[in-house]
């Protein structure tokens, strides 16, 4: 029944906005074509909506969150994972409710300021675990020393609104 609906889903939001998108942004024949990535949201929401997953913004969990940072006790520059730690991205799960290697999205996270200068979307990436992180709990990853925890102090991290929306190969981007 999921799958029927996301499929419905989909095409709804094919016919009503990506063709019209597409027409718009169609390249004129004379013009060379555009090298430059780009985002796809459209199509990320649609591969969430046909793979099963949650889609950002749809409450899959209501979770209590802490932060840690690297530099302090006990905090190491790796995850469980053997992976690198990505400030604002690296997230430690209970693996009985959240596995490992699964793409979040924590709805009140989007806007918050990344290292890099640009706003958050709302991704983080479930490769971390912890022995104080247990049942609907989470600890974000915020960066390097205290103040790297300044952006996440503006949030209630007593209740966030957790979704699962994929999973990941590898190690979570940096």
């Amino acid at each position: 029944m999921r799958r029927k609906l996301a499929g419905i889903l989909a095409t709804a939001v094919i016919s009503a906005f990506a063709a019209p998108a597409i027409a718009e942004t169609a390249p004129e024949p004379d013009s060379a074509p555009a090298t430059a990535a780009h985002a796809d949201p459209l199509g990320d929401f649609i591969t969430s909506a046909l793979s099963g997953g949650a889609l950002p913004g749809s409450v899959e969990w209501k979770m209590k969150a802490t932060m840690y940072h690297a530099g302090a006790k006990g905090i190491r520059a790796f995850d469980s994972l053997g992976c690198r730690v990505a400030a604002m991205r690296t997230v430690a799960v209970d693996p009985k409710v959240i596995p490992r290697r699964t793409v979040i999205f924590i709805k009140e996270t989007v806007g918050l300021p990344m290292p890099n200068g640009e706003k958050h979307d709302g991704y983080w990436y479930a490769s971390d675990i912890g022995g104080a992180i247990k049942g609907l709990k989470l600890d974000l990853f915020s960066g390097v020393g205290a103040g790297s925890m300044k952006a996440l102090r503006g949030i209630d991290l007593s209740s966030l609104s957790v979704s699962k929306v994929g999973e990941f190969k590898g190690c979570p981007p940096q």
